[in-house]
């Protein structure tokens, strides 16, 4: 049975965890460590979704849920870590005799037949192996009757995103994961996933590029309406060899506007804005501010 527990509420209705051989062996771990090895040893990889981001620039407030299981809890913080850290000190509450249990098992044989993890799983081992940042679950959107609701989420796992659609938050957080590992396999031109992120590119390195794109964006204008900037970007950086990643914002600006960011994975990490009536709009001007600023770095020598 599923549990949709908010932080405070855990808080306020469980005992304080007791000292129990549990909390003695994960005593100099965090809650988000110990319910990620409670998540191994029991197949119920714990996956976080960043469920609201407010406040003031000086004074931010963040909501993570986290769900193992069928068991979901939430948790507030004045950044990401913290707030995760809420949420995973929550779900340690629920679980506390599972987590016991499953530190007395004993493992299975080498001929024992391991269950195949699911693609959040699998995304979140990929990330942890490779020393990635983990696999980052965002609700861009809920739509629709309370009978009928329908839930948008993007995936985001280093440069890369992808955006699945589902009847409830969990359907479309694995929809989106599903699409990443199908994405990376793709990029790796097989099953096994072999794909690296390209080295972070230098942006005073640019200033020194003489390649055809670069030297193109030099020369021509960026005042040419219904231009392609999403297109003259993706062809740039494939020429100098960074990702770009667009990652929506849920909220509209003052006037009704979709917003997106365009995030370069040039080193420092460059992050421009975009706004347009909808979605393709809003990416297509992001890629705009972004060509604008490498045309500022690349022309000045």
């Amino acid at each position: 049975m599923s549990q949709e527990l908010h932080q405070s509420a855990v808080a306020a209705t469980q005992p304080s965890v007791p000292q129990n051989d549990v909390q003695k062996a994960g005593a100099s771990k965090t809650p988000i460590q110990i319910l990620n090895e409670y998540g191994t040893k029991s197949g119920k990889i714990p996956a976080y979704v960043l469920e609201k981001a407010e406040g003031e620039v000086h004074q931010p407030n963040f909501v993570f849920s986290v769900t193992v299981g069928d068991v979901s809890c939430k948790g507030e913080g004045s950044s990401k870590k913290a707030a995760k850290h809420m949420a995973a000190e929550g779900a340690l509450h629920i679980l506390q005799e599972d987590i016991a249990a499953a530190s007395a098992v004993v493992k299975p044989d080498n001929d024992a037949v391991e269950t195949t993890p699911n693609a959040v799983g699998t995304l979140q081992e990929l990330a942890l192996l490779r020393g990635w940042r983990l696999p980052e679950y965002i609700v861009l959107k809920e739509a629709g009757p309370l009978h009928r609701r329908e839930f948008t989420v993007t995936c985001r796992l280093v440069c890369l995103s992808e955006t699945a659609v589902g009847s409830s938050k969990k359907a479309a957080k694995k929809a989106a994961a599903e699409k990443m590992v199908e994405k990376l396999k793709a990029l790796s031109g097989s099953s096994e996933i072999t794909w690296t992120p390209k080295p972070r590119v230098h942006l005073e390195n640019l200033r020194n590029s003489s390649e055809e794109k670069i030297s193109a964006l030099r020369r021509n204008p960026l005042s040419i309406p219904n231009t392609d900037y999403i297109q003259l970007m993706s062809e740039l950086s494939l020429e100098q060899s960074f990702d770009v990643a667009y990652l929506d914002i849920d909220e509209l600006t003052a006037n009704g506007q979709y917003q997106c960011l365009a995030e370069l994975s040039t080193s420092p990490v460059t992050v421009c804005h975009g706004t347009g009536i909808s979605h393709s709009n809003a990416h297509n001007a992001a890629a705009h501010s972004a060509l604008q600023y490498i045309k500022i770095i690349a022309s000045n020598k």
